[in-house]
């Protein structure tokens, strides 16, 4: 099946990720902040937590520091409250950018990612501008050493259970799912014993954008200013990197 992956290079993003690995923790553990002020700490009851545990999961967040930060989150002296914000903007050379942000202080996010998209060279848009270039689709990612089920098993499980397409590349398997269908998809392979690189409902483009060496240097240094923003947590893109 057809789809496009961007796990072409395993080692290198796990290098990455490890490398930010206290700030993920961090931004996951406001992500776990706001889906138990929307609906409870119960995963079994929320949907959004349910998923948000996952993505948690997939980045290696041990289980006491996911179930301590839904404990805090819960507690009756918890007061922090973060809205969730969009912005949309255009990277070098007409890339599409979306960032996903959770705020305390909308003026202040707004001008960091502003200030981001200048200093890298991009401009930030207006609401709706770049959106209409992605859907919201539920991706899973599976690293191929990390199993012994067959290519041929793995996507019989993700088709029965709902999955709209599967994709492999040399190093891994990619399922996507409608948003809707992605908890019951993850579920079934997670009951099969899969473990996951990535588990979560995100932006995926219809098109990618090829750069040129001096391009992709802009680029990635936009996608590094923004990403090292506390208040961001999803930066999404059509560029092919």
């Amino acid at each position: 099946m057809s789809g496009h992956s961007k796990w072409h290079n395993i080692a290198a993003k796990k290098g990455k990720a490890d490398a930010a690995r206290g700030k993920i923790f961090t931004k996951l553990g406001r992500e776990l902040l706001i889906a138990v002020k929307q609906g409870g700490p119960d995963p079994a009851g929320n949907s959004k937590l349910k998923d948000v545990i996952a993505k948690c999961k997939a980045n290696n967040m041990p289980n006491d520091t996911i179930n301590n930060a839904i404990k805090k989150a819960s507690g009756a002296g918890n007061n922090e409250n973060y809205e969730e914000v969009t912005y949309e903007g255009y990277g070098t050379n007409g890339v599409a950018v979306i960032v996903q942000a959770s705020t305390d202080n909308r003026n202040r996010t707004a001008a960091d990612v502003r200030h981001a998209f200048d200093k890298a060279g991009g401009n930030l848009g207006t609401t709706g501008c770049v959106s209409y270039l992605f859907s919201k689709k539920g991706v899973i990612v599976i690293d191929k050493t990390t199993t012994n089920l067959s290519e041929d098993d793995i996507m019989m499980l993700a088709l029965d259970a709902g999955a709209e397409d599967f994709n492999t590349t040399e190093e891994c398997y990619e399922i996507t799912t409608a948003p809707e269908d992605f908890s019951k998809v993850r579920e079934a392979l997670e009951n099969n014993g899969l473990e996951f690189l990535e588990a979560e409902v995100q932006m995926v483009p219809a098109t990618y954008i090829q750069l040129s060496e001096q391009d992709e240097e802009k680029m990635q240094r936009l996608l590094d200013m923004l990403e090292d923003l506390d208040d961001v947590m999803n930066v999404y893109h059509n560029w092919e990197n």
